[in-house]
């Protein structure tokens, strides 16, 4: 089942056919352009790099990226001072709504106690006008044929 084949492997184990892929030669390097003269330190060095099989690779030099700095984070959270302050907020308005309260409060005792008062000072006149001696005394007048009565008096 597993016999060797001509090549010393198992049979259904054949190795494929392989590829072979050949660089293509790079273009020869033409000259430079003239170049103008800059200021030192502005361009960045150019490195030349020989590799084994005889050929140069010149470039310029790459700086490794600098990681950016980490942010410090504060010590309390944004969110946990927002929540205090709102605390704190709320407190003070608290204060004041009991404040307004009470006040709202004393104003509704004030307005009862002056309609009591009014009403006194109201019914007191009211009572002085009913009960006031005016022109006559004694009870109600009837006149019935020339009579007249008054209450539990009669004058013929």
């Amino acid at each position: 089942m597993n016999e060797p084949t001509a090549y010393g492997r198992p049979a259904g184990h054949e190795t494929a056919a392989v590829e072979v892929h050949h660089p293509t030669p790079l273009a020869p390097v033409l000259p430079a352009a003239p170049l103008m003269p800059v200021q030192p330190g502005t361009i960045p060095t150019v490195t030349s790099i020989v590799l084994p099989d005889g050929r140069v690779v010149t470039g310029y030099t790459l700086n490794p990226a600098k990681p950016e700095p980490v942010a410090v984070k504060p010590a309390v959270s944004r969110t946990a001072v927002n929540i205090a302050l709102g605390g704190i907020g709320f407190g003070a308005v608290c204060g004041g709504l009991v404040l307004l309260t009470a006040f709202i409060a004393a104003l509704a005792a004030l307005v009862h106690q002056l309609i009591i008062l009014a009403a006194v000072i109201f019914g007191g006149w009211i009572a002085v006008q009913v009960f006031s001696a005016s022109g006559h005394r004694g009870g109600n007048t009837f006149h019935i044929r020339k009579a007249i009565f008054k209450r539990n008096h009669f004058n013929g």
